[in-house]
């Protein structure tokens, strides 16, 4: 799955359902297959009786015993296949750096286009199994091409790396999910807020980059961004929150830029 989960809590519960602290969207795992404990730095697993087994190097688990996991071992749950690295380990860490760089925008340092179309699906099962408010901002810098073409491309770089450092320091909480969609488009996901919460997010994030000084060898560059938001109400799948996020994002581009609009619930 190209995912790597760091064991830092007590407990974890690898699953099929949303609400898993290791969730693995495929049918071969049962919705609570796997159970992991972390005690110092012994890893113990269980499996929870699950339908199709929990092996470890090829030997299955029997239901509720537990095993304690070792550098290196190889773990399958239904079929999917998970490899646990020991805590300091040199794999591990390699394992770490792969993993974010293959995720996250080298550039503005939020996640990338790839990550987010996996994240988003996920966030929308979730906001269904726990019935709570999914939001998400769709955001894009107004008159982009005219900073490339004043400034250059480094001169757009920059612009791009430091509206991803204020939004990602500065604008978020440690549960939202900040990406570069592409270009100089960028999307949020907030989980848990209404669309009034999303509204006001979308504001300040509309105001904080207008007032910011953006700065460019020694030149002040004016920088405004154009936004829509959009609530979940019956969608099942991303692609429909996202159109209406992009199509609110749309309208405030035809409107005059350098507002917010809200895509209606209803």
């Amino acid at each position: 799955m190209g995912k790597q989960f760091s064991l830092t809590n007590s407990e974890y519960i690898i699953g099929r359902n949303p609400e898993s602290s290791i969730f693995i969207d495929d049918k071969s795992v049962s919705r609570s297959h796997a159970r992991v404990m972390v005690v110092g730095n012994e890893i113990t697993i269980q499996d929870l009786g699950s339908s199709n087994k929990t092996t470890i190097n090829n030997t299955a688990l029997a239901p509720m015993t537990t095993h304690k996991l070792k550098n290196n071992d190889q773990l399958k749950c239904g079929n999917v296949i998970l490899k646990y690295y020991a805590p300091g380990s040199l794999d591990a860490a390699m394992n770490k750096q792969l993993n974010e760089k293959s995720e996250r925008d080298a550039l503005t340092g939020a996640f990338n286009k790839g990550a987010l179309l996996e994240r988003g699906p996920e966030a929308i099962k979730r906001a269904e199994v726990l019935k709570e408010s999914l939001s998400i901002i769709v955001f894009d810098i107004d008159f982009f091409k005219k900073i490339n073409d004043g400034h250059g491309h480094p001169g757009g770089d920059s612009v791009l790396r430091e509206l991803g450092r204020i939004v990602a320091t500065k604008l978020i909480r440690a549960n939202d999910y900040f990406a570069r969609y592409g270009g100089e488009e960028f999307v949020l996901i907030l989980s848990g807020a209404p669309q009034k919460n999303a509204e006001e997010v979308a504001e300040r994030v509309r105001s904080t980059i207008e007032n910011n000084e953006f700065m460019f060898e020694g030149k002040k560059i004016p920088v405004t961004v154009s936004l829509g938001v959009a609530t979940r109400k019956d969608e099942g799948q991303w692609e429909a929150l996202f159109d209406r996020a992009d199509k609110a994002l749309y309208l405030s581009k035809q409107t005059g830029r350098n507002r917010v609009t809200v895509s209606p619930i209803s």
